[in-house]
């Protein structure tokens, strides 16, 4: 546990009792802070009640009366669509309002890190696409090398549940628009923007303001080096906004599928071949077409970016290599679950959206494809530039008579369930081809969440039939 001393000795209101909500208690409490805990479930709140945390109901009048600052779970929202009405009223009583990263990134440098020989640092992604694999790639590139690293956020562990980390250990950290949107302070010594495509636009008010909450994470604390992919127009201004000179080598640009000239740092990756330049020469390249664990474009951009981040932490090039070969992947992200009769399966339950379908579209040549789930804003269109990889789409879930107006001439049936989907699949699919779900939605129709809407097709595919 990371404690939080800022507060030592004051009132401190945690809405949302999740897992990151009951972290920030912890370590609140652990700090010298008056945790005071609510979450308008009931259910959610027994937890807290039973570590023994003081239970307030925010919806009192008075109720933050005395109150330091409000924390918020990320999925409260606290401005659009509308704020929730704790939150609302923190703001009109002029409470400030926080989140456990603005926590976490408060605590750093107190006087338990300051005696350190050599100080932790910390490696932050964020972006639209990709944050996972990338931030996992870095801990997994980090560990392999022998540099002690963890890994939390919005993957594994709430960053408050981590390690007081040790000697030069990296901490290596996911980071969604929902946790830099809030967050009061954002220090990491090297961050990292993958790319942006629409998503959450309810949340932020439109892409404009989807883009401020990742575009905080640079601003707000000042990276000594940012890690950029530039393959949209929104990473090529924020690199633009964050350089002083085309020479400045603060900022490293990435590309998947573009050489990246001039003078300053770039890594990039053609044609399957990652390549890193540096004062105008190629310094470093890397073969990336054979490594199972990042096939496809999208994933060769998550190489790319891992490889420069590593890189500014000072590890060498073959070094950097040698991890990238033994990466097997992430659940749910282009996950290789099984191969029958010449055909191989795979989960891309994360592609939550139809920018990620569309990239996990790319990356095979011939695809039965299993989509559908709870559509969002726009539909499937991006996914229209890769449908001639598709033979053929088995659609499921609230959206699949949607998706199926937006397939035109591509041959689709609707299937409704994921058992039904992965059973005609199987049954239609040729040798060399990949039955790839891949759906391009949301899974809260059927599903809690996209992991478990993964684990049902793993389950679908292993009860096939011999």
């Amino acid at each position: 546990m990371i404690p939080v001393r800022t507060y030592a000795g004051q009132r401190v209101a945690v809405l949302g009792l999740a897992r990151s909500g009951l972290a920030a208690a912890r370590a609140l409490a652990a700090g010298g802070a008056w945790p005071l805990c609510w979450d308008d479930g009931a259910e959610a709140r027994a937890p807290a009640a039973a570590e023994g945390f003081t239970l307030h109901d925010l919806s009192r009048p008075g109720a933050f009366d005395g109150v330091a600052t409000l924390i918020v779970s990320p999925g409260i929202p606290h401005l659009y669509p509308a704020p929730n009405h704790h939150v609302a009223a923190a703001q009109a009583a002029g409470v400030p309002v926080d989140n456990d990263v603005g926590l976490f990134f408060r605590s750093l440098g107190d006087q338990a890190w300051a005696a350190l020989d050599s100080p932790p640092r910390v490696v932050a992604v964020t972006g639209s696409n990709g944050k996972s694999t990338t931030t996992a790639l870095i801990h997994h590139i980090l560990s392999a090398a022998g540099r002690p690293a963890q890994m939390a956020g919005n993957i594994g562990r709430g960053v408050l549940d981590l390690d007081p980390p040790g000697e030069g250990e990296v901490i290596v950290l996911e980071l969604s628009s929902y946790q830099t949107e809030l967050a009061r302070a954002l220090t990491p010594d090297v961050a990292v923007f993958t790319n942006l495509t629409p998503d959450h636009l309810d949340r932020h008010g439109g892409l404009g303001g989807y883009f401020a909450a990742k575009r905080r994470l640079f601003a707000e604390g000042g990276p000594d080096r940012a890690v950029v992919g530039v393959d949209e127009p929104e990473g090529r201004f924020l690199a633009g906004q964050l350089s002083v000179a085309p020479e400045d080598d603060r900022v490293i640009r990435v590309s998947s599928g573009q050489k990246l000239a001039g003078p300053g740092w770039a890594v990039f990756a053609r044609r399957g071949f990652l390549a890193e330049w540096r004062k105008g020469r190629q310094i470093a390249a890397c073969d990336l077409r054979d490594l199972p664990g990042l096939p496809g474009a999208h994933n060769h951009q998550n190489a790319c970016a891992a490889w420069a981040a590593t890189r500014a932490l000072g590890l060498a090039p073959r070094a950097v290599e040698t991890a990238l070969a033994s990466f097997t992947g992430l659940p749910h992200r282009s996950q290789l679950v099984a191969e029958r009769r010449g055909v191989r399966f795979v989960n891309d339950s994360k592609a939550t959206n139809a920018a990620s379908a569309a990239h996990a579209l790319a990356a095979f040549p011939r695809i039965r494809w299993i989509a559908g789930g709870l559509g969002k804003e726009g539909g499937i269109a991006a996914v229209a530039p890769h449908l001639g990889h598709v033979a053929k789409a088995y659609l499921i879930g609230h959206s699949a008579r949607d998706f199926a107006l937006q397939l035109g001439a591509t041959p689709h049936e609707i299937c409704e369930t994921m058992a039904q989907a992965v059973a005609r699949a199987a049954a239609e699919a040729e040798p060399g081809e990949v039955v790839l779900l891949a759906p391009a939605a949301a899974s809260f129709d059927q599903y809690p969440d996209f992991e478990a809407r993964g684990d049902d097709f793993t389950a679908c595919v292993r009860s096939l039939p011999d």
